[in-house]
């Protein structure tokens, strides 16, 4: 499970590390594979791939025909890039989904149990204030925390 927030730094070229214990989570399945795409908020979201497989698996049995499955397929797998952790623990995040996410130099990465979202440290932190109290707390004690 992926958990913890990390601040990591990108290079000119895109490439940045990504956390230790996010690199064994990915190994320890495997793999040395991600996919990263575009959250509906600033971010990116990356996955393992068979996070990722198992996800494109479960919509591609939905109906084609339904305005929200094209809606999902636009936004999450048009917009997909595999990316390989290199022999250095990093990733290349390609122009564009840096671009979508706002990434230039100062990066988060936040666990979120099955992926990874990747925030600008500016949006990661403007996101972080804006979190509501009172709903954050009625969620927690529907999930009987």
């Amino acid at each position: 499970m992926f958990r913890g927030q990390y601040e990591h730094t990108i290079d000119a070229k895109g490439r940045t590390s990504l956390p230790a214990r996010f690199r064994e989570i990915i190994a320890s399945r495997g793999s040395d594979r991600l996919v990263l795409t575009r959250d509906v908020e600033r971010c990116l979201l990356a996955f393992p791939l068979d996070e990722w497989q198992a996800f494109e698996a479960r919509l591609a049995a939905q109906p084609s025909m339904d305005r929200r499955v094209r809606m999902v397929k636009r936004a999450l797998i048009g917009g997909a890039h595999e990316v390989q952790v290199d022999g250095n623990g990093r990733i290349l995040i390609p122009a564009g989904l840096r671009a979508h996410g706002g990434l230039d130099r100062e990066v988060v990465f936040a666990g979120q149990i099955d992926r990874v979202e990747i925030w600008s440290r500016e949006a990661w932190a403007a996101a972080s204030e804006a979190v509501d109290a009172e709903a954050l707390q009625e969620a927690l004690e529907g999930l009987g925390i």
